[in-house]
């Protein structure tokens, strides 16, 4: 996608005599990549080119930019919402059904607003009646018979009794067993019938997501790791979900984990305590920005955006935009296998975005203002349509380039490609709001980063290729 859209802009500008800026501004608008504005800038100040001629064409960058944009938008949301589908006759909302219901290893997908009301893990208190087969027996013994449930506290009269492996049963006991359900369900035949539990019962349990940094459980399946560990270490704790890079995995029985997996666990903090000794270690990371690891970014990136290189004799320099980019995207993959540290809150980093984007373009728009009547007089509805082509001819080459070539044939992730592989934000958000679930999410946000990338790179690569200038 990256690759044709380049090749598009490229033809363009020779085929109608663009300046370096108007080819910039195309490839920014058409291709919907704000940040070439940014790079391209740069890599024009570079040139050592008049400060008159330079200002020119930077702001030819910005007329290309806001002649190209609103189709540059607007085609990717028909394309991946509509023309697609159409043609390949596929059902967008019954796809990504589908698709929900395979990658959760066959669970139902659930409508907006709707619930699972079966709490996989729950708490029951039961009185041991004569005759019970638990009468004499220690808290540990219940917990080996139950395997997935646990023995959490025992009430004799009206009184709660320490809990340790020495306690036993006695007739008339109160026991409070959690557990999965279907554990539970068999503490009646083994304790007795189900009572009420007592006013002044806490039970105190801790939702928490474990970092597996063990290398010894990396690769292992679930089912070899529940029936390899003993009662003593996973007494208490249950496992109730497991994400890899963001994504939600089935708890099925073969999955295997992975070592920065994140792993949630059900338990007393007691028993989560002793887990997470024998697995990697909690996310602690609190809700506030750590402004030391984002400017250090920030400040990494400005370095890497002052480096200047050639490739076949072009000049290239991706300034700070695209050095920002490049150290974002290496501190962005830090934070995520090691998110102990590096907080950056979701509301955060969307302000951050959206403001500092709004305010760039901003600027940039003010400053174009005064020359920008005379090159869209010079240039007219020829700008527009070359927009127009260089939006839509990638994502069509790319398409069906994916689908026959690549095999990426699953109906929702092809199209999340063809968002993601030019950046896309509106038409993910509109695909999004077709599927009607997260489906799209994983295949747009690879596609997204490597885009973001490339994209952005094309600022100083299409001024260093093109050598026409504007006119004086």
């Amino acid at each position: 996608m990256c690759a044709t859209g380049l090749l598009c802009v490229l033809i363009a500008a020779w085929a109608f005599g663009l300046d370096r800026g108007m080819a910039a501004g195309l490839a920014a608008g058409g291709l919907t990549q704000s940040a070439i504005i940014g790079t391209a800038g740069d890599a024009l100040a570079k040139l050592g080119l008049s400060p008159e001629l330079t200002k020119a064409m930077q702001t030819n960058v910005a007329v290309g930019y806001a002649v190209c944009y609103i189709f540059g938008s607007l085609g990717p949301i028909i394309m991946v919402t509509w023309f697609l589908p159409m043609v390949m006759k596929w059902d967008i909302r019954q796809e990504a059904v589908k698709l929900a219901k395979l990658m959760s290893g066959g669970h139902a997908e659930l409508d907006p607003g709707q619930f699972n009301a079966v709490r996989p893990i729950d708490t029951r208190v039961y009185a041991i009646a004569e005759g019970s087969k638990a009468i004499g027996k220690t808290a540990l013994a219940l917990d080996k018979e139950f395997s997935d449930a646990a023995v959490e506290a025992v009430f004799r009269g009206d009184a709660s009794i320490d809990l340790d492996d020495h306690v036993v049963m006695q007739l008339g006991d109160r026991v409070a067993i959690t557990g999965t359900v279907a554990a539970i369900g068999l503490a009646t035949d083994l304790l007795g019938r189900e009572v009420v539990a007592p006013a002044d019962l806490v039970l105190v349990q801790e939702d928490r997501e474990i970092i597996l940094t063990n290398r010894e459980l990396s690769g292992r399946a679930l089912s070899q790791l529940h029936d390899q560990v003993g009662i003593e270490s996973r007494h208490g704790v249950f496992l109730t979900s497991a994400l890899r890079m963001g994504r939600n995995m089935p708890l099925l029985p073969a999955l295997e984990l992975k070592t920065g997996d994140e792993l949630r666990f059900i338990g007393s903090p007691v028993d989560l305590d002793r887990v997470e000794s024998k697995i990697g270690y909690k996310i602690t990371a609190a809700a506030v920005t750590d402004f030391v690891f984002f400017g250090l970014g920030m400040l990494i990136g400005m370095l890497i955006g002052m480096i200047q290189f050639r490739i076949w004799g072009i000049p290239i320099s991706i300034g700070s935009g695209g050095g920002c980019l490049l150290s974002g995207l290496l501190f962005g993959w830090l934070r995520s296998v090691h998110p102990r540290f590096a907080a950056l809150p979701l509301g955060a980093s969307n302000f951050l975005r959206d403001f500092g984007l709004a305010v760039f373009v901003g600027i940039v728009g003010i400053a174009a203002g005064p020359q920008a009547l005379v090159a869209i007089e010079k240039y007219g509805l020829t700008l527009f349509f070359l927009g127009v082509g260089v939006t839509l001819i990638p994502q069509i080459v790319t398409f069906f380039f994916s689908y026959y070539v690549l095999r990426i044939q699953n109906p929702i992730e092809a199209l999340a490609c063809v968002a993601g592989g030019r950046s896309a934000n509106p038409a993910f958000a509109a695909l999004l709001a077709k599927a009607g679930n997260a489906t799209p999410v994983v295949s747009f946000t690879v596609t997204y980063a490597v885009a973001n990338v490339f994209l952005t790179l094309w600022g100083p690569v299409i001024v260093g290729i093109i050598t026409t200038n504007a006119a004086p």
